[in-house]
């Protein structure tokens, strides 16, 4: 049988939180909490499967957590999507970013991706007919050439793909990349995906820059967001899609044939909780800086460097200092000597550079971060 994506393996995910199962490992590779959810939020779901809502949800999602969220979007950005005709409850982030690409991405179509690049993108891309164009991002700042991205559009550039807050480099986009991004797109047919689902985690005193902040790039756009990232639910795989009308019409045509509707109580209950508990996305932020500052207090004694994340709960480490070795020989080797596992960052280049740092989660509990960090001091 051909395959449509003949080059593309396990992801390098799957791959090291297996290996770290089989060894015992501690795991900061993959990005999930080792905490649970908000006890408020369990009892919800709870609440919600006992009250009986356990059948489909409507396809585009439940009206009160589309109206909660146009509500939270309000109170964070300024601006108010409809609820009905704008917002659309997905299967996690990754179903979103999958609806949106297969259906704004043509047959034909080039799709700027900047690498490092999160591994679903091009794959979307592909199977939507698209050809990936791959911007390699240059260690350690991973800054993005505005110019030489306008000078690679053509009236084949169907779509730039940005991620911000980063995975897996945790940088962070600014206004005035926003502002470099739309002039770029004045004179292109290109749309804009912002994939945005670590919103929430941005660091000393930084705001979160998204396209909704740019009326501009918001016209012409579509941001994705997660409540797993933000609930410390990865696996309840609850995201949503913002975009203008005609942009949402067009990836609810696709979502309806890919996932249809969304778990029904997950949703009531995210609603419910968005209505009690308004201050728990503000509280993100000081949350998950405290867990990156303590992880990096641990490993002042290690020979790693370090530029401290700008967001997500992300953390590179430069590992120079104690080898020469690639990204995914270090890793492995600290996987096999420390018993931590992280994600070499060189699997999300098209064609990488040399590398010389590896990626941890610190969305984990202050003992797990502390245990790791002895154990990677001692390398």
């Amino acid at each position: 049988m051909k395959s449509k994506l003949p080059h593309i393996g396990t992801t390098i995910f799957t791959v090291m939180t297996n290996r770290a199962r089989e060894m015992g490992a501690i795991n900061l590779a993959q990005g999930f909490p080792d905490f649970d959810v908000p006890g408020k939020l369990k009892d919800l779901v709870a609440y919600h499967v006992a009250a009986g809502r356990n059948q489909y949800a409507p396809m585009i999602g439940v009206p009160e957590l589309r109206e909660q969220i146009a509500l939270k979007l309000m109170a964070s950005y300024g601006q108010m999507p409809d609820a009905e005709s704008e917002i659309t409850i997905t299967l996690g982030a990754t179903e979103g970013i999958f609806s949106a690409i297969l259906a704004l991405v043509h047959p034909g179509d080039e799709v700027i991706l900047f690498d490092p690049s999160y591994d679903s993108y091009a794959p979307a891309v592909i199977l939507a007919g698209g050809t990936p164009v791959h911007v390699p991002l240059e260690p350690p700042r991973f800054k993005i050439d505005w110019q030489a991205v306008k000078e690679l559009l053509s009236d084949k550039t169907g779509l730039i793909v940005i991620n911000t807050p980063h995975n897996p480099i945790a940088t962070v986009l600014s206004d005035s990349d926003l502002s470099a991004l739309a002039e770029c797109l004045r004179s292109s047919r290109a749309m804009v995906l912002s994939d945005e689902v670590y919103e929430h985690m941005v660091f000393d005193g930084a705001k979160h820059a998204g396209i909704l902040t740019h009326p501009e790039l918001a016209q012409r756009g579509v941001a994705v967001f997660s409540f797993g990232k933000t609930m410390h639910a990865t696996g309840w795989r609850v995201g949503y899609t913002v975009a203008p009308p005609e942009i949402t019409r067009e990836i609810r045509r696709v979502h309806q044939f890919n996932t249809f509707s969304i778990a029904a109580p997950l949703q009531y209950a995210i609603a419910d909780f968005l209505k009690q508990v308004p201050e728990h996305n503000a509280t993100l932020t000081q949350f998950y800086q405290q867990k990156r500052d303590l992880f990096l207090s641990r490993l002042r004694e290690s020979r790693f460097s370090w530029i401290p994340s700008s967001g997500s709960y992300f953390q590179l480490l430069d590992f120079t200092a104690i080898s020469d070795e690639s990204d995914i020989e270090f890793a492995d080797r600290i996987l096999t000597e420390a018993k931590v596992a992280s994600i070499p960052v060189s699997p999300f280049y098209r064609l990488p550079p040399k590398l010389g740092v590896v990626r941890f989660c610190f969305a984990k509990n202050d003992s797990t971060l502390e245990e790791a960090a002895e154990r990677l001091c001692a390398l």
